[in-house]
This record gives C-alpha cells, sequence and structure tokens, in this order.
C-alpha cells in the first residue's frame, strides 16, 4: 500500500484551495511551439492591418482562401456553409451555419478591430514657421504624450469629388517616408513640465510633422503647404478640398517583433483588441459543420463607445440574425435569446512597476492564460452586462474540459477606474454573454505587450467554444 508524508492539512488544501500555474510550465514543448507558430501568423495580420479597414480587408481574403463565400441574401443556407458578411469596409460577420436549427441559438464571438490613433481633421494641412503640418484630433483613449517623437505612418481613404475612392498607405514599407510629432526639448521645457502628466501635450499640440521643403516660386505664399499639395496632387490627383471627404489615419509605424530574450512576448501597435480578433478569426475559419450555428463578428467603433453603424451599438448584427432566422421561418429575437457569446475583448495584465492599481487576487498575469471577466466597467459596475452564474458556470466548465488554460481578472482595482466592452451590447439582444480575452501590459500605448501562450489560449477557447 502506497504512503504518504503529507499531512492532512497539505491534502486537504489539495483538494479545496486553487493553485494557479503559469501557462510555461502546463503545456508540453509541442504545444509551446504550436503557440509560437501561430503567434507568426499573428504578427503577420497585425503588421498588415493597422486599421479597422484594413483588418477588414485582410479578413476577408483570410476568409476567401479558408473557402467562405459573400453573404447572399436570396441564398438558403444548409448545415456546414461558410460565408462573410462586410458592412461599409469596417466590420466582419463570419458566419458557418451548423447541424442544429436556428432556434437552438448561434455561439457568437465578438471582437473589435479598431484601435487608439491619431485622426486627420477635415481641414488638417497648414504652414507655420516654414514647416508643413497636419492637425489631428485623437481617437479612443490615449496618453498623449506617449504619441509623440515615435516614426508614424498614415493609412486610410480618400474619396475625390468624383466619387473615386484613394487608398492611402504610407510609412509601412522600406523606402516609405515616415512621420512624427514632434516634442518639447529638455533644455526649453521648464513650463511644460509644471503641467500635470494628463496635459503634459494637449489635444491642439498633437500635430503632425509632413514636410519642410518650399516650392520655389516667390510669386505664392505658404511655400511648404504648396509643395506638399504638388506631391500629393502628383502622386493620387487630390486638392487640398479632397481631405473634407477623407478617412486618414495616423498609426505607429514600427512593426509588432518577438519581444524579450525568450521570445515569450509580442510587442506592437493595435493589440487591443486584434489580438482577440485574429484567434476569434482564425476560429471560426477552422470551425467544420459545429453543432449550432456560428459566428464570428469583428466590429468598429469600440474605443468611442460602439457608436455608428459600424459599431456594435448599431443594428447591423441583430439585422443580419434576423434575415437568417426569417430564412428558416424564424423571429430574429427568439434565436438571439437562445445564444451564447464570448465578448473577445482584452485586459490589464498586472504590471510589477505599477502595481499598486490591481488588486492581485482578482487580477489578469501574463502567461496565465486566456482571461475570463465576469463584468467590466468602472466603480459600480457602471457599463457592464455582469455574467450570470450559471453562464460563468457553463464557461468554466466548457474551458475545462476542452483544456483550456484560462483565468479571472479584474480591470483594476474598485476605485481606481475602469472599462468597458462591446459585451453590454450584445448582453441587450437578450445574449448571455461573458468577456474572454488576453491579458495586456501598456494597453492603449502606441506598443503595447501581449503573452504568445495567452494569445494561443484564446484561440483555442474560441475553437472550443465552437465545438459546443
Amino acid at each position: 500500500m502506497e504512503t504518504t508524508d503529507k499531512t492532512q492539512g497539505e491534502l486537504l488544501a489539495e483538494k479545496l484551495l486553487e493553485k494557479p500555474k503559469n501557462a510555461g510550465l502546463i503545456m508540453n514543448d509541442d504545444e509551446i511551439a504550436s503557440a509560437d507558430e501561430f503567434c507568426e501568423g499573428y504578427k503577420a495580420f497585425i503588421n498588415t492591418a493597422k486599421t479597422e479597414r484594413e483588418a477588414c480587408c485582410e479578413s476577408v481574403k483570410l476568409a476567401k482562401e479558408a473557402g467562405f463565400d459573400e453573404y447572399d441574401s436570396s441564398k438558403e443556407y444548409k448545415p456546414g456553409d461558410k460565408f462573410y458578411f462586410v458592412n461599409r469596409d469596417k466590420s466582419i460577420i463570419l458566419t458557418v451555419m451548423g447541424e442544429e436549427p436556428l432556434s437552438e441559438g448561434i455561439r457568437l464571438a465578438a471582437a473589435h478591430i479598431d484601435s487608439p490613433r491619431l485622426d486627420l481633421k477635415q481641414h488638417p494641412l497648414y504652414e507655420d514657421e516654414e514647416l508643413a503640418l497636419f492637425k489631428t484630433h485623437y481617437y479612443g483613449g490615449i496618453k498623449k504624450y506617449q504619441w509623440t517623437a515615435i516614426p508614424m505612418s498614415l493609412h486610410g481613404v480618400i474619396i475625390k469629388a468624383d466619387g473615386t475612392k484613394i487608398t492611402i498607405n504610407i510609412g509601412e514599407d522600406a523606402g516609405d517616408p515616415i512621420f512624427c510629432v514632434t516634442d518639447l526639448l529638455i533644455h526649453l521645457a521648464n513650463e511644460q513640465m509644471k503641467r500635470t502628466l494628463a496635459n503634459g501635450v494637449k489635444g491642439e499640440e498633437l500635430n503632425l510633422l509632413v514636410g519642410s521643403r518650399p516650392f520655389k516660386d516667390d510669386k505664392v505664399s505658404k511655400k511648404v503647404k504648396l509643395n506638399i499639395m504638388r506631391i500629393l496632387n502628383e502622386k493620387y490627383g487630390i486638392t487640398e478640398h479632397d481631405f473634407v471627404s477623407a478617412e486618414l489615419e495616423i498609426v505607429p509605424a514600427f512593426k509588432a517583433q518577438d519581444l524579450g530574450f525568450d521570445r515569450s512576448m509580442i510587442g506592437g501597435y493595435g493589440q487591443d483588441d486584434r489580438v482577440c480578433a485574429y484567434p476569434a478569426l482564425m476560429a471560426i475559419l477552422g470551425c467544420d459543420k459545429p453543432k449550432h450555428t456560428c459566428m464570428t463578428i469583428l466590429t468598429d467603433k469600440e474605443e468611442t463607445g460602439s457608436d455608428g453603424n459600424t459599431g456594435l451599438n448599431s443594428s447591423y448584427l441583430p439585422y443580419f440574425i434576423d434575415d437568417l432566422a426569417q430564412m428558416q421561418g424564424l423571429k430574429g429575437h427568439n434565436v438571439m435569446s437562445k445564444s451564447l457569446c464570448l465578448s473577445a475583448d482584452v485586459n490589464a495584465a498586472i504590471d510589477p512597476t505599477f502595481s499598486d492599481v490591481t488588486e492581485a487576487r482578482n487580477a489578469s498575469k501574463l502567461n496565465y492564460g486566456v482571461v475570463v471577466t465576469k463584468f467590466t466597467g468602472s466603480r459600480g459596475k457602471s457599463g457592464t452586462s455582469d455574467a450570470s452564474a450559471e453562464f460563468v458556470g457553463k464557461i468554466r466548465k466548457m474551458m475545462d474540459e476542452g483544456e483550456v488554460i484560462w483565468q479571472t481578472g479584474e480591470l483594476g482595482k474598485v476605485d481606481a477606474g475602469g472599462g468597458g466592452t462591446v459585451a453590454q451590447y450584445i448582453a441587450n439582444l437578450d445574449m448571455d454573454v461573458i468577456d474572454v480575452g488576453v491579458p495586456v501590459l501598456s494597453m492603449h500605448a502606441p506598443f503595447e505587450v501581449t503573452s504568445k501562450l495567452d494569445t494561443y489560449m484564446a484561440f483555442k477557447a474560441f475553437s472550443v467554444f465552437f465545438k459546443d
């Protein structure tokens, strides 16, 4: 008979107490290698898809390669059919029809593909002190000082007066020029340094430097501005007035790369929320003849409140579900009330340098797996859906049975602040929903940090969810 030297207390502790472990101590070498390989695709995705338009376009490309067809509202879809619907080139719904009728509900993974950035104003170009600059308006919650003195690229579209669409992508390829927002030299920054950190750089000071060489003609003023417009006209055929009907975004020009001596992390721009969007996309692309109809929605405008016709506070998702429901003689609201959703959004990982804002027992950590967040919001749970105990129990069981390494997390101490996700808008459709995503360091900075193992576990979680 086997004997043990463990005390009664030790045996009881093994049985009753939680013992969270670093995923690197749980995963075998083959699975770690799979995680690293998966993240090579992820890095390529976020290097290509730095805006919501580019992420939508890249998702369509990958969907077509995986056998998805464009949605046809006149077609009657059958189990196993795969199709996608694009909303105004800024959001996309990818669907795989299940064996069960839609009356049994759908399985939805919802992520967002917009990220904090600088947008150009409608009249952006001006000259001052013989330098040409663009006026910007920041998008989403940022620390403004972080967006100065780093290389920036210009992305977006310009719609000319005749309706022609011009696609812009400058600063990403070798040989491209880059741009930057300048900052004040430390030698002359005495007054600036007296400002609060929040106002160290003001919104109207986020001006993008775009040129300095004048057009040689003494008969005209604003020679540098004119020279910039000459270059843009020769390359794109635009005039200054065409900026009025443009959507141009300023994002960091650097690429996503492995971070750390052990290459265990990824550093790059826009990981909130593309670090969840890519795993959710890959999970639906790999979904084949599921039991329930499965969807991944990659949406826009989350960083500014999900408003607008490409955000999840609009009606394009329920309209789409309603159209599918009618195909089977059902009502959309009955389908949605039976549906389950993983709101695929990030959480804040504990940063040991700034640990005072987190409550360690209920905060997520890098390398401890995908984060299940029961509620978000701020302070008194304002702006959250707060998943029910029953639904948390279902997701917990699903994760454990699918061998997904997961943890729970809360976005900071109760009175420290907080933030929201799209979960509340999904809940408003009468779906059960909970946030499931990847922990991030330096969230909303131009350079964010994630763990490869956590990113892979997000993919595994969405894949298991689609098999339910």
